[in-house]
């Protein structure tokens, strides 16, 4: 992840960690000491090493998710919106007495070429694949460049299945680092993304993205950063969202929400309202 903060003022520096190699322990022996510690995350393992740097001596504050409002939200109690992420990483800062706001960020309409990630983490967050086919076909159909992105080994075989299929279309998948991945989205006009990581790294490079929303809702303070909720593609559905990451199956069996016309989704990329 070290190449999300490739862009950080100079007085800003990395310091990466190994979860798969090291454990907490070893990783918090590493850390040494800090004065502040802002704990972004909010689990476990941040819960223990935020504890060990206050037995340090350090000042900490750690993000309030507030699961509560999150409850009412996917049980349906209430449909206010929830506070954008962003802003609540921002409060953590303000409780370490550091000068920090959000920064105003919109995204650029400019660029060449509509990058599309179908993937993401669960299902009820995935369009259906015949359905993102079918989007990519009209679009190669109307001379669009089109830069698929993608992860494992089986979503590389469908993207490159697309590829064979369709003219003017081109995987990524695998074949870059992180950082050039987000620097092919940045020279793209658009990106067409699940409610998935790809949606907030397109966000941090400034790029247009229409997001495609199942199982889980905008309303949750996860939408893209600097993003149009105009560009948010969802059906408005009672049982909408069921959960606030996607985790839960359908409980019809049927993902519903995801029952969205692949031509809605090429006028939205198109611009047509």
């Amino acid at each position: 992840m070290a190449d999300l903060f490739a862009d950080m003022p100079a007085n800003v520096s990395f310091h990466g960690v190994d979860l798969k190699h090291q454990s907490l322990r070893e990783i918090v022996a590493g850390l040494g000491r800090f004065d502040l510690v802002a704990d972004m995350h909010g689990v476990w393992r941040s819960l223990y090493i935020r504890t060990i740097m206050r037995l340090r001596g350090a000042k900490v504050r750690t993000i309030r998710k507030d699961r509560f409002s999150r409850f009412l939200l996917t049980h349906h109690i209430s449909r206010k919106p929830l506070k954008h992420s962003v802003l609540r990483y921002g409060e953590v800062l303000h409780g370490l007495e550091l000068p920090a706001s959000a920064m105003k960020h919109s995204c650029k309409t400019e660029g060449e070429g509509i990058g599309i990630a179908p993937f993401a983490a669960h299902q009820g967050k995935i369009y259906p694949l015949e359905r993102m086919e079918r989007v990519v076909e009209l679009l190669s159909k109307q001379g669009e460049k089109i830069v698929l992105f993608g992860g494992g080994e089986k979503e590389k075989e469908i993207l490159e299945a697309w590829v064979t299929k369709y003219p003017n279309v081109e995987s990524v998948a695998g074949k870059y680092t992180l950082g050039e991945e987000m620097e092919l989205m940045r020279g793209l006009r658009v990106m067409v993304t699940m409610d998935s990581a790809n949606m907030h790294l397109a966000s941090l490079v400034g790029t247009r993205v229409v997001s495609i929303w199942g199982a889980t809702h905008p309303d949750a303070g996860f939408m893209g950063y600097g993003q149009s909720q105009n560009d948010c593609i969802q059906r408005d559905l009672p049982c909408r969202p069921c959960s606030i990451y996607g985790k839960k199956k359908c409980k019809f069996g049927d993902y519903r929400c995801m029952d969205i016309k692949p031509e809605e989704v090429v006028g939205k990329v198109k611009g047509e309202r």
